[in-house]
């Protein structure tokens, strides 16, 4: 058998599988149930968030050091909450598809009635630590787990194209979560972010859709490319990165450097949007798109930390 297809239990019980093989397999387990790859990218910008709520007052980064531990564990707490309560919902659909068919809620490495426990009680434990912090960015942090555990995966997911645009928002909550966390005031920069995570999103998902058209078409998740096709999600990934291209104007107090990057990053994300609709190869170029997102958001929030340190000023 191969050691991709056995179970956990199985593994754990292999005499040839070493104590440290073993904890590695149980780690990755844990990274998979908790999907670690969208827990890290939100807590890039819960970061940013945080810290240019820090530099915007004035005020020094260090002497709020616990308020920001608090802010970064219970975002990871209830973002992970959200996660493991969506591989629960959807474990009767993941064994459809090939991305999802090895979770450790498919596989047998943790029970659904054990998955559903724990991701409340994580959930719940990421907002008690957030209302220390304040209640409003525990509040973000609810309507974000919400809107993605309800709204999205409960409700549109499995009925509507547009579960896309609805989890978006619960994508775009992590910065207004780290802003509130220091400065509950109303502030442009926060907004921004968060507008920008919300548009960013979707040319983001829907160029993974179309490269995974088939396992959603599989498991009957109503993805724009298998209900409309690849022309009019083509359309769809171009009309939302185009929205982009205004929003680094709003940022100017971060500076020059910041607006003139952040122009040039959505100026490249929209040529080859256009090359989309020239290129016969459509999964290659999908490929090509969402790696682009990827990068964009490494770089984007990155750089408004960067921007505010010392050496720009």
């Amino acid at each position: 058998m191969n050691k991709a297809e056995t179970s956990y239990s199985e593994m754990i019980g292999d005499a040839a599988l070493s104590n440290k093989g073993k904890i590695g397999v149980f780690f990755n387990e844990i990274k998979a149930l908790i999907k670690i790859g969208i827990v890290n990218s939100n807590m890039i910008t819960v970061f940013a968030g945080f810290w240019l709520a820090v530099h915007f007052s004035n005020s020094s980064f260090i002497s709020h050091w616990g308020t920001f531990l608090l802010t970064m564990v219970g975002s990871v707490l209830v973002i992970a909450g959200g996660c493991i309560i969506n591989n629960w919902y959807d474990a009767d659909i993941d064994p459809k598809m090939n991305r999802t068919k090895k979770r450790p809620t498919v596989t047998g490495f943790i029970s659904l009635k054990t998955a559903l426990i724990v991701g409340l009680v994580t959930t719940a434990a990421g907002l008690i630590m957030l209302l220390f912090t304040t209640a409003l960015a525990a509040l973000f942090a609810f309507i974000g787990w919400f809107v993605y555990v309800v709204l999205y995966t409960m409700w549109s997911k499995r009925r509507y194209t547009l579960n896309t645009a609805i989890g978006s928002i619960s994508g775009a909550m992590p910065p207004l979560i780290g802003w509130a966390a220091f400065d509950p005031s109303l502030h442009i920069v926060p907004v921004v972010m968060f507008l920008i995570m919300f548009i960013w999103q979707t040319p983001h998902f829907l160029a993974l859709a179309m490269k995974k058209t088939e396992d959603y078409r599989a498991a009957g998740v109503p993805m724009l490319p298998v209900v409309y096709g690849f022309e009019f999600t083509k359309r769809q990934i171009v009309v939302y990165t185009a929205c982009l291209l205004p929003l680094p104007f709003l940022l100017v107090t971060l500076g020059t450097t910041f607006v003139v990057i952040a122009v040039l990053l959505n100026i490249g994300w929209l040529v080859l949007g256009f090359r989309g609709f020239f290129m016969k190869d459509d999964l290659k170029w999908a490929n090509i798109m969402f790696i682009y997102s990827l990068n964009y958001l490494i770089i984007l929030f990155p750089l408004m930390i960067i921007v505010t340190l010392p050496i720009f000023n």
